[in-house]
């Protein structure tokens, strides 16, 4: 099957080994346990992607029947790809969707990046660095066609077997940045604590170093040992063939490189123990990876990065599959020369420079937007305030030409004769004239010595008689 092939070319085992399990199970329950595996992350930027399109052809039976008998070149150099015109319509159409898919998420993988270095602004042709990535045809953005798959393929291929290459060399660095950290910490100690600090240190090199005998991985010795304590098996009756068949555990013919790392737990725990602490985890998966490396290098002849059960039969009748040399571990080797960490800390030092010139920039740019945002909080105090002189302004000039009495063009003042009537006033005739009148012709106040029901009364002959 692809998944297999995928395993083969693409898989980089970064999982801890388990032990297994020798109880029995049906066949319905191991067939639910393998469907609830995920796939190993290989690693790389596109895994998901690589991941779905496996999965959508491995249910089309015209690929997958072609796929069962096809070589590990075939798949490798990309003749594979060719069955791609073959597959069914909607299996077309979900690869179609996948790649539009993933050429959008570089999109914006290419814009975040670049959003970071250069600033929201920058001006960018995303698109034509969309056509940079090699394991997706980016002249063709919206249809999955075979050169896709064959990208893909070789891109995976070619990705994965610089792999461990380069695991190794990032397990190098952090070996020196660990060394470098230990080297700045000691600075910042007095003479005192500084000897007793490297006495320690050395305490612990040989607390580590202080273990049991490490087989050699793929010797006899190793894989007796793992038949005997893993498998619990008399080690008198140790067999090749059916020692591969136990440890090939999803039955597929082969051994992975997870179930070859499975077989090295028992040594790694010789050395390693996630509770001392001389003991590093980091460097114990390291440990895993060279063990595993080299069973592959004496054992997976057509360096398919699988081990077939004739491959492995061929390396247990070899010469050395019977000497059991001493294994060296990573700590009895050393990882880097002092002129390499030389110049990693020099690397260092000038990061570290740019960070601080860049964190000064930063923090002088912060300052004039302080100070800008101060000279716009003035800016807009001083709006608010001419805003509210104006309005006071108009509200003054409003009231005073109010309180003016009428003025001619000139600005004289205009009085009204006593011929003209007020515009409150009633017109001459109009009802209720002679009452208002009469009202105004009485005195303001009644004589005192006329009691009040007679002033009324006169008040309204007066009125009659006008």
């Amino acid at each position: 099957m692809l998944a297999r092939w995928f395993q083969a070319v693409c898989l980089v085992a970064v999982t801890a080994a388990v032990p297994i399990d020798r109880s029995k199970q049906s066949a319905e329950e191991e067939q639910v346990e393998e469907q609830k595996v995920e796939p190993p992350d290989t690693g790389l930027y596109y895994d998901r992607y690589l991941h779905e399109v496996i999965n959508v052809l491995e249910t089309d039976n015209h690929f997958r029947e072609k796929l069962q008998t096809a070589n590990a070149d075939d798949i490798k150099n990309g003749k594979l790809s060719k069955e791609l015109d073959f597959v069914s319509h909607h299996i077309r159409s979900k690869l179609d969707e996948l790649k539009r898919q993933e050429v959008s998420r570089l999109r914006m993988l290419i814009k975040a990046k670049l959003d970071a270095t250069m600033g929201e602004n920058a001006q960018v042709d995303h698109m034509s660095l969309v056509k940079r990535f090699n394991h997706i045809d980016a002249h063709n953005q919206d249809t999955f066609e075979a050169k896709d798959l064959e990208m893909l393929i070789k891109t995976a291929t070619k990705d994965l077997e610089n792999f461990d290459s380069a695991r190794h060399e990032e397990f190098k660095r952090y070996e020196m940045m660990k060394e470098h950290e230990r080297r700045e910490y000691l600075k910042t100690l007095d003479e005192e604590k500084r000897k007793a600090e490297e006495v320690h240190f050395e305490e612990m090199k040989k607390k580590h170093k202080d273990h049991p005998k490490v087989n050699e991985p793929g010797s006899r010795d190793q894989l007796k040992e793992v038949w005997e304590e893993t498998d619990g098996l008399d080690p008198d009756e140790f067999d090749p063939k059916t020692f591969f068949n136990l440890h090939d555990t999803n039955g597929d013919g082969v051994l992975d490189e997870q179930e070859l790392e499975a077989l090295f737990t028992k040594e790694l725990e010789k050395v390693y123990d996630p509770k001392n602490e001389e003991d590093d985890m980091v460097e114990m998966e390291e440990e895993r990876l060279r063990m595993r490396e080299h069973v592959m290098k004496n054992v997976d002849a057509n360096h398919d990065r699988l081990v077939t059960l004739e491959e492995f039969l061929k390396s247990t009748e070899k010469k050395d599959f019977n000497n059991n040399h001493d294994w060296e571990t990573v700590d009895e080797r050393p990882v880097y020369t002092e002129e390499e960490l030389r110049r990693y800390e020099q690397e260092l030092n000038r990061q570290e420079a740019e960070l601080n010139n860049r964190a000064e920039q930063l923090r002088k740019e912060h300052e004039e937007l302080q100070q800008r945002q101060l000279e716009l909080d003035t800016q807009k105090k001083e709006y608010q305030q001419a805003v509210m002189q104006m309005e006071n302004r108009k509200a003054k000039q409003s009231q005073s030409q109010q309180e003016q009495p009428p003025s001619g063009p000139n600005g004289e003042l205009k009085f009204q004769q006593e011929g003209q009537k007020s515009e409150r006033e009633p017109a001459a005739g109009a009802p209720g004239n002679a009452v208002l009148e009469a009202e105004n012709a009485l005195p303001a106040e009644p004589p005192g010595h006329i009691p009040e029901p007679e002033k009324k009364q006169e008040q309204q002959n007066a009125i009659q008689e006008q």
